[in-house]
């Protein structure tokens, strides 16, 4: 019996079958063909209507065209763009855009554009540098106060850690500022304007004995005319008096109000410094404030730094001008010695002016006292100028001796005494930044 594989009519049912899968194949790869030349034909007729189209675009974009040329040469030949009839079409307005398209920027390099950026700028920095100038006496206020504010920052800072709040511990300092300079008013002014009356009213008689008494100085006064001079002053001063006593009491009134003012805004600057540092430090990008606020308070700590330094000079200006007067029995002492320590604090110029008045008042005593008394001074200066200051500044504020001499005679010779009282700190600024930041950056490179 054959099997199942070998039955005829099995296997002509097979055949069958794949006769019929063969043509329905055949069939489909037909239609397929058929799509695909339709398709082709499709696409043809898309590029076809394209490129018709873009030919339809291109020839109504050159009718607009010759239609703008053909308006614009109807028009007057001074500036055809100004007449109204035109301006929606010549400006592109249509529904969506009623006031017309926006034209092309002016490029960066626009000459319109530089010559006003360029005069912008210049009237800028004129009314920047004008405004400085009118307000310049408020600016030197600010900046003495705050120049006095980080010096006394420290002394609030030593009480702040013994547990005070940081307003108390303002006013404490404050109030011992003032306590001081009343002190000094109170004790060395009275003698002083005393003494300078009697200066002026023995001074005639004193130039008659002098020059009985001293054959050189007859012959100069021969030559030169000094006590004819001399009581020519006193008398013109005598007849203007009273004029001059207004003006005294006038300036007198004027440094009351800027002293107030420095005391009020150094106050103010006390109990306000972490917040105005905080303020300041918000000015730099984020990522670069913890470098910038470690720098910022090594300056200030060289500042107040410089200021005990300064402090430190006076009190030794002072305690020895002290002896030196106590030991020539030369009067009011004590005043002389506080007005000495005071105007020390002036760099340059407040020293020579406190000897000045110190000598006058020592020649009250004897031309000998006098006489020793400004070689003293001439000699305590040289000292103090070469060899105490730049020793102090260099242990207090960093800054090389050479440096804080150059320092303070380019600052006083810019700005006067307040640049001679801004020239160290501000060198000692200027060689923190460099070697931490500049330095670097270039040995970088």
């Amino acid at each position: 019996m054959p099997g199942p594989d070998q039955d005829p009519t099995a296997a002509a049912d097979r055949a069958e079958n794949a006769e019929h899968r063969a043509e329905a194949a055949q069939l489909g790869a037909e239609k397929a063909e058929h799509a695909a030349e339709v398709a082709e034909h499709g696409a043809e007729s898309a590029e076809s209507g394209a490129e018709e189209a873009e030919r339809g675009a291109e020839q109504a974009e050159t009718g607009a065209q010759t239609a703008v040329e053909r308006a614009l040469e109807l028009l007057p030949d001074d500036d055809p763009l100004l007449d109204p009839n035109i301006h929606e079409f010549a400006a592109g307005a249509d529904e969506e855009h009623p006031y017309g398209t926006t034209g092309k920027p002016f490029g960066d390099k626009s000459p319109f554009r530089t010559a006003f950026a360029a005069a912008l700028g210049v009237l800028l920095a004129l009314v920047l540098a004008y405004s400085v100038i009118q307000v310049r006496s408020v600016i030197v206020l600010v900046v003495i106060s705050a120049f006095l504010a980080i010096g006394l920052n420290p002394a609030v800072e030593m009480l702040q850690r013994r547990g005070l709040k940081r307003g108390l511990a303002a006013a404490l300092v404050m109030s011992a500022v003032l306590l001081f300079f009343g002190g000094f008013v109170a004790a060395a002014v009275p003698p002083l304007v005393r003494q300078a009356s009697q200066l002026r009213d023995q001074l005639p008689d004193k130039l008659t004995e002098l020059r009985q008494n001293n054959d050189t100085f007859k012959q100069l006064d021969r030559k030169y005319h000094f006590q004819e001079k001399v009581t020519s002053i006193i008398k013109q001063q005598s007849s203007t008096a009273p004029a001059k006593v207004a003006a005294i009491a006038k300036g007198v009134l004027v440094a009351i109000g800027k002293t107030l003012t420095v005391l009020i805004l150094t106050l103010y600057f006390i109990s306000s410094y972490d917040r105005i540092k905080r303020g300041a430090l918000r000015l730099v990008p984020r990522s670069r404030r913890p470098r910038v606020a470690l720098l910022a308070d090594e300056i200030l700590s060289r500042v107040g730094g410089y200021v005990l330094g300064n402090l430190a000079t006076s009190v030794v200006a002072g305690v020895a001008a002290g002896i030196w007067f106590m030991a020539l029995g030369v009067p009011y002492a004590f005043a002389l010695a506080m007005f000495v320590a005071i105007f020390d604090l002036i760099p340059l110029v407040g020293a020579t002016i406190a000897a000045v008045a110190c000598v006058i008042v020592a020649f009250f005593v004897s031309a000998p006292v006098g006489i020793a008394t400004l070689v003293f001074f001439i000699a305590y200066q040289q000292f103090e100028n070469y060899v105490l200051v730049p020793r102090v500044m260099k242990a207090t504020v960093d800054v090389s001796p050479l440096a804080t001499v150059l320092s303070a005679l380019v600052g006083a010779t810019l700005l006067g005494p307040l640049g001679a009282l801004l020239a160290v700190p501000t060198a000692a600024a200027i060689s923190l930044i460099g070697s931490e930041v500049i330095t670097p950056r270039q040995d970088a490179l």
